[in-house]
């Protein structure tokens, strides 16, 4: 069993930074792809960015590309995400999922989410 707990999060301007924080614990997370989501609603959820176990791979949603940067401490079982330039369309609840990976379509471990809020 794995635990995810996202930290990080909190108030800015807009063209801020903040850098996420999703630690594991219970077991390693080397072996998993992990991915961070932002959701607004309970329905509502946009893929923000994607990391490889090895971290040699990165993937990004378009709207989050140049600005936001995902990467990886396996051996502090930890994955970041750096966000810079950050925009009111940023505000929504932060949320890491790990995979097993990167075919695969469902998601083994989700975190509970760290609230960015990004005021104009």
């Amino acid at each position: 069993q794995v635990q995810l707990v996202e930290s990080g999060g909190g108030s800015v301007q807009a063209g801020g930074s903040l850098r996420l924080s999703c630690a594991a614990s219970g077991r390693s997370i080397s072996t998993y792809v992990v991915d961070w989501f932002r959701q607004y609603s309970v329905k509502e959820r946009e893929f923000v960015a994607g990391i490889t176990q090895s971290g040699h791979r990165t993937y990004y949603g378009d709207s989050v590309t140049g600005r936001f940067t995902i990467s990886r401490d396996n051996a502090k079982n930890t994955v970041y995400l750096q966000m810079n330039s950050l925009k009111p369309e940023d505000t929504a609840v932060y949320r890491c999922a790990l995979r097993r990976s990167p075919d695969a379509t469902s998601f083994d471990y989700w975190g509970q989410g760290t609230q960015v809020t990004v005021s104009s």
